[in-house]
């Protein structure tokens, strides 16, 4: 098992700011799809954003377009999502996925234990 370690969350007042972070010490995530999904009690997980590292192709959800940005880090093991004018509707646990494929078909992946945010005045 490949752990993933999340951290960054917090509570922040709304239209601040917050880095989450993912980093795996025995993993680089050249190969894979790295993903961010949120999840509040009593709901599903709701994709956030994803990162294709070698294409560094970034795709968004419409929720958080325009206000988060997905990076990975130059050590290749780290992936950053930078989330700008927090909103409250934006508070939950957010997950980092790493998911290796083959084609388009999922081999397996990785999930970290969740970092909390928390947007409020």
């Amino acid at each position: 098992e490949v752990p993933l370690v999340e951290s960054g969350g917090g509570l922040v007042q709304p239209g601040g700011d917050l880095r989450l972070s993912c980093a795996a010490s025995a993993l680089t995530f050249d190969d894979y799809a790295m993903t961010w999904v949120r999840q509040v009690p009593g709901k599903g997980l709701e994709w956030v954003s994803s990162i294709y590292s070698l294409s560094e192709r970034t795709y968004y959800a419409d929720s958080v377009k325009g206000r988060f940005f997905i990076s990975t880090g130059n050590d290749r093991n780290t992936v950053h999502l930078q989330m700008d004018f927090l909103k409250p509707e934006d508070s939950a646990t957010y997950y980092c996925q790493a998911a290796y494929y083959n084609g388009e078909s999922l081999q397996y992946d990785y999930w970290g234990q969740g970092t909390q945010v928390t947007v409020s005045s």
